[in-house]
């Protein structure tokens, strides 16, 4: 498919637009959370992660990890030393949030061109893997999608409804998300 399609927007913008996404998704998800007691958050569930606490944590180290290799930081796989680094659910969320307007910062300077950029993934045996810029955003959003789904179905045995988390893209859903953006600081969509 040479060249660009009528209409069609960048890869760049694209990236951008789901890295938004993740912000306002994770701000739902969140705020569902913030509803459950802590025991309610540290209670254990069925899933790949113990507890709502530890997957919400776990989301959090992966996005370090991966934003650090996209910034060039070096920190790797010592940022998985801990695998829940805030026992306060209010210090996981505000580290959330940072993480989230790092990866949007981070994707708003991309260009198309830029998404074809090398970035070196260096693993827990030192090994030394370099990925392409748009290869590893789109595992990450991917990573955040999937783990998001299992504290959405776990939210799901709790007394809080899980939030609903697909409406970001359709011009048919901009009235559900268009507070929260304004509240999250993104333009509205």
């Amino acid at each position: 498919m040479g060249g660009k399609l009528r209409g069609m927007a960048s890869l760049s913008v694209h990236l951008l637009e789901m890295a938004r996404n993740s912000a306002w998704a994770n701000h739902r998800l969140y705020d569902a959370c913030g509803r459950l007691t802590e025991a309610g958050r540290r209670a254990a569930r069925t899933s790949f992660f113990p507890s709502i606490h530890a997957t919400l944590s776990h989301v959090l180290i992966v996005d370090w990890y991966y934003l650090d290799a996209l910034e060039g930081g070096g920190r790797g796989p010592a940022l998985y030393a801990d695998p829940e680094p805030f026992a306060s659910f209010v210090d996981l969320h505000r580290a959330q949030r940072d993480a989230d307007r790092r990866l949007i910062a981070y994707c708003e300077r991309l260009s198309d061109s830029s998404t074809d950029n090398e970035v070196v993934l260096v693993r827990e045996d030192g090994a030394r893997h370099p990925e392409r810029v748009r290869d590893v955003l789109a595992h990450l959003f991917q990573h955040q999608i999937h783990h998001r789904g299992q504290v959405h179905a776990m939210l799901s045995g709790t007394s809080v409804p899980p939030p609903q988390l697909d409406e970001y893209f359709l011009r048919e859903d901009a009235a559900r998300r268009a507070e929260e953006l304004r509240a999250l600081g993104l333009p509205p969509r």
